[in-house]
């Protein structure tokens, strides 16, 4: 269930996440129907007089609403999956997201409860009202005018049709002629009873047989029978079949209430005619016919002796068969069970001790069972094809499943063009060509997943060249993925195209020459042609860093420049971008950008597109906005035909399926350049989204990235790693300061160690108890590593302070008083410090000890509405002491070099973050040593946060940096986080 509620939150968009924190707190969801796979809710919304219903299929991570909202998933789907994660009520804190963790018991509900009673022989039907706690009271009135009044009503669209047809039931009597599709909208409804006894319903009807028999002087006799599996006759139209009320069928055969029935007719001889042309072809229409005699015209018992038949359709990977017993070729009849369905043709005198005889051959030859669908995998398939043919020369195989062919590669490059395809080296008799194809993109799959074989177009499989394909198989998915439609390679693509060119003894791609760079690393390109208005000096790494930019740029590709925080990526992208230009980045760095641009590039004209009376400057060089402005006003901004499109901090658009990240793949522009100093921070799905943005097509699309590189290199393949680094190199830049800002200061790095009192350890322990205990059952069920991290929030809290549980109060901590007693010691020596929490509520508590002790400070975070004002007064030689940030709004995009002392208060899995956060101060322009310090509490889970964290920074180096394959977090770790 975690991991379902973890695809939940993932592909929500964050709006539609509070929304649905907001109704799981407000009691809005009610469950109804309930399994390990799948459950029902409904949600109660202010603004729906019908409470949508929402249906989880939990093993398919799949999900539906009926509200017909326009985003997917919706806050009511988001609603129930949080409030199936708690059970259905919010209870133990400790088992929840952080967001929903202070949500209220669920509220009282009432649903439409349905009644029927008998009076004569006469159906009557009427509503009620029933609450959480089973008193129900009679509904009066309209149903649609009291949903807009009593908000704890759950209503379906179920019963808001019935409410409309309930309005013509005169005295609550049912009429016959709505009779049916009553029965069919009451089948959705949990509470129907019946003279006070619970019921279901159907609107399927029951229906009559008709039996036709040898009759007297060479007629036959047609009887109609009453219904099979009839327990009661309720009333006019209505049957009860065991639980079930059905409507009565064929009334004109059966009767109101089936008293026509069993009817006989006698067609004589001379009357048969008529029986075959007209009156059973009318009947088998609407009912089941039995004939059951020779004397009917076209129906005359033949006697074709029955056999085995084998239907064959084919999977991907698999051959499926379906063994029935037949009589006939082509057959008349099939043998179902113990049912004989005629198919057309004569009507054959079954032999039931022949279909027995076949049926037993089946299972012991072949191990099958008559009607039983078996499904063969891979080299099983051909095995059993073998066998089949031994079994039985006569399997009518059309499409030729059952046969074995070996594909051979074919490869053409014509100009930029390239054809790939994969043929059978088959013949047909005569010498004629019999070659038949595989789907590339078949073959490339069934490669990568180790199978031997692969499925042909039309039908039947051919074996794979597998030595080809483990040469040169990766090369050509490259290539495929730079492939457009007309067959043209992008120029993404000519790196790839080029090596294999080169492997197969090709000529090289044209245009190469141009673009030889990319395929030589960028090693000869010349200085560049730096604006007239720059005032910087550029270092050597940065103006290598403006080549391989300006290269980029004329090539019209794209590219990620992924320098560590603090090396100028900002100046290298000012330096190098040209014509009309948009820079796209978080709210809180727009003035930075500004002022960067003011002091590096004056030259520039620049526009500010952000705030209620935005407007697009059509004479400004570059324009800034942010992401959010991006989404709304994507259709404004898409008019532009930008010369450049830039992403700052480009890890905004991490997740591939968001709104943020789809807005920004659509902004049209010559050149694309994504900036991020982690390109990289949990999933590699992060560097494929920055990657899209960039070069679409590079890494192909995002099933085959996750087939092809996620999930190798996060399991430690190194083959994998190695693909994707050759793969994404030429349009991805990343230094580090420690090999080309060598005359930076110093930075060391140092962990305080805090023990905690006595109070604070039994708290501490309590609630580690209590979190083991949940986490150990929660990844019983599936809770996946990410959502473990989530969970072990408050024991996280108690290490940090006990006033940040849930009801607790506490006038200091251990933490903040080491904290405190180190911020003056700094304060008393003129040394500045940049104090991080990724908890506000944290920084609130320390606020209070540093005007106690007289440490002057300034703070900013989220709430901060002149962010550029804050960082001013602390970069002033007369700034205070002290500036305290929140990890999420602090952590990118300043310059804060009058610090030489960073505070990580609260340790965070995730190192990318803390290296952020810590590069505020260490960057270029600082002229002191820098230290940063992590407060970590002694034996608790900060202590074991420190060896994962190694394990998340090897994930990011297994893509984009120097570092071995990644170290993927077992459950084994988690558990030794609670030790």
């Amino acid at each position: 269930m975690a991991g379902f509620l973890a695809a939940v939150r993932a592909a929500s968009l964050p709006g539609t996440w509070s929304t649905g924190v907001r109704l799981v707190r407000e009691g809005a969801v009610t469950f109804g129907a309930r399994s390990p796979t799948e459950a029902t809710a409904r949600v109660r919304a202010k603004e729906r007089p019908v409470a949508p219903t929402v249906t989880l299929y939990l093993e398919e991570n799949e999900w539906s609403c009926d509200c017909d909202a326009k985003v997917d998933p919706c806050a009511h789907v988001a609603a129930a999956a949080i409030a199936l994660e708690q059970g259905g009520a919010v209870e133990a804190v400790a088992q929840v997201p952080e967001d929903v963790a202070a949500a209220p018991p669920k509220a009282s509900t009432t649903h439409v409860g349905y009644r029927f009673a008998r009076r004569d022989a006469t159906l009557l039907f009427g509503r009620v009202l029933v609450g959480s706690g089973g008193g129900e009271s009679r509904l009066e009135g309209t149903l649609a005018s009291r949903v807009l009044t009593d908000r704890s009503l759950l209503a379906t669209h179920d019963d808001m049709a019935i409410d409309r047809m309930a309005q013509g039931f005169p005295r609550g009597i049912v009429p016959l002629a709505k009779l049916d599709k009553l029965l069919e909208l009451l089948e959705s409804s949990s509470d129907v009873r019946l003279d006070a006894s619970p019921v279901r319903t159907s609107g399927e009807p029951v229906l009559p047989r008709v039996v036709v028999t040898d009759g007297k002087d060479g007629g036959v006799t047609v009887r109609v029978e009453r219904p099979r599996g009839v327990d009661e006759v309720v009333a006019f139209g209505v049957v009860r079949t065991g639980d079930r009320l059905r409507p009565i069928g064929e009334r004109e055969l059966s009767g109101e209430r089936l008293e026509k029935l069993p009817s006989v007719r006698a067609f004589s001889a001379h009357e048969l005619g008529t029986l075959a042309a007209e009156v059973l072809p009318a009947l088998e229409g609407r009912i089941d016919v039995v004939v059951r005699t020779k004397r009917v015209p076209g129906r005359s018992a033949s006697r074709t002796r029955p056999r085995l038949a084998f239907e064959l359709s084919q999977g991907f990977f698999s051959l499926s068969v379906l063994p029935t017993i037949v009589y006939g070729d082509p057959p008349v009849a099939r043998v179902d069970g113990e049912t004989l369905v005629h198919l057309g043709g004569d009507v054959p005198v079954r032999d039931v001790a022949r279909e027995k005889k076949l049926a037993a051959d089946l299972r012991e030859k072949l191990s099958l069972v008559v009607g039983r669908r078996v499904d063969f995998e891979g080299r099983e398939s051909l095995a059993f094809a073998a066998r089949l043919k031994a079994f039985s020369s006569g399997v009518d195989d059309p499409e030729g499943l059952l046969g074995k062919s070996v594909l051979v590669p074919k490869v053409v490059v014509s100009g930029d063009k390239v054809h790939v395809a994969f043929e059978t080296d088959d013949e047909r008799e005569g010498g004629e060509s019999g070659h038949r194809e595989a789907d590339v993109g078949a073959v490339l799959r069934a490669h990568a997943d180790g199978f031997s074989m692969v499925p042909l177009v039309g039908g039947g499989f051919a074996e794979l060249p597998s030595g080809w394909l483990s040469k040169h198989g990766s090369l050509l998915a490259d290539i495929l993925a730079a492939r457009r439609d007309d067959g043209t390679v992008a120029k993404i693509g000519v790196p790839a195209l080029a090596r294999l060119c080169e492997s197969l003894d090709y000529p090289p791609p044209p245009g190469l020459e141009a673009l030889r760079p990319l395929v030589e690393g960028f090693s000869s390109l010349p200085p560049p042609d730096l604006p007239d208005d720059l005032t910087a000096e550029l270092r050597p790494y940065q103006l290598e860093g403006v080549a391989w930019l300006g290269f980029l740029q004329k090539a019209g590709l794209g590219g990620i420049l992924a320098d560590d925080m603090g090396l100028g990526k900002t100046l290298q992208t000012l330096a190098a971008v040209r014509g009309r230009t948009l820079v796209v980045c978080p709210t809180s760095v727009l003035f930075n950008w500004s002022a960067e641009i003011g002091k590096f590039r004056p030259g520039l004209r620049v526009g500010t597109y952000h705030g209620p009376k935005r407007a697009l400057d059509p004479r400004a060089d570059v324009t800034l906005t942010s992401y959010g402005t991006l989404r709304s006003d994507l259709a404004a901004l898409s008019e532009v035909a930008w010369d450049a499109v830039v992403l700052d901090e480009a890890q905004a658009i991490k997740n591939p399926d968001s709104q943020t990240a789809r807005a920004a793949y659509a902004v049209p522009s010559a050149f694309r350049l994504a900036l991020s100093g982690t390109p990289v921070e949990n999933r590699l799905e992060e560097l494929y989204s920055l990657s899209h943005f960039a070069n679409p097509g590079l890494l192909g699309g995002l099933a085959d990235f996750r087939t092809r590189f996620a999930e190798p290199v996060a399991t430690g393949d190194a083959t994998a790693t190695a693909k994707l680094r050759e793969r994404i190199r030429p349009f991805f830049l990343r230094r580090k300061k420690s090999d080309v800002a060598r005359d930076l200061p110093p930075r060391t790095d140092d962990v305080h160690y805090v023990e905690l009192d006595e109070t604070e350890r039994a708290t501490y322990d309590a609630v580690r108890a209590a979190t083991r205990k949940d986490l150990v059952e929660r990844m019983g069920a599936g809770l996946s590593v990410m959502e473990a991290l989530e969970a072990l929030l408050r024991l996280r809290q108690a290490a940090c302070h006990a006033a940040l549980l849930p009801g607790r109060t506490a006038a200091s901590s251990s933490k903040v008083d080491r904290l405190v007693a180190e911020l003056g010691t700094l304060a008393a020596s003129r040394n500045r410090a940049l104090v991080f929490s990724q908890w506000t509520s944290l920084l609130d508590l320390v606020e209070p000890r540093l005007r106690e002790e007289g440490i002057s400070f300034t703070r900013l975070d989220g709430g901060t509405k002149d962010r550029e004002a804050v960082v001013r007064a602390f970069q002033a030689e007369d700034g205070p002491d002290v500036l305290l940030l929140s990890l999420k709004a602090g952590g990118v995009g300043l310059n804060l070099t009058a610090a030489d002392h960073v505070f990580l208060v609260d340790p965070w899995w995730n190192p990318a973050v803390e290296e952020q956060a810590a590069d505020r101060a260490h960057r270029i322009g600082q002229d002191k040593p820098v230290f940063v310090h992590r407060l970590v509490v002694r034996d608790t889970v900060e202590e074991r946060m420190l060896e994962l964290k190694e394990k998340k920074r090897a994930l990011a180096e297994a893509a984009v940096g120097d570092g071995g394959a990644a170290v993927g977090l077992t459950r084994d770790d988690l558990l030794a986080l609670l030790a």
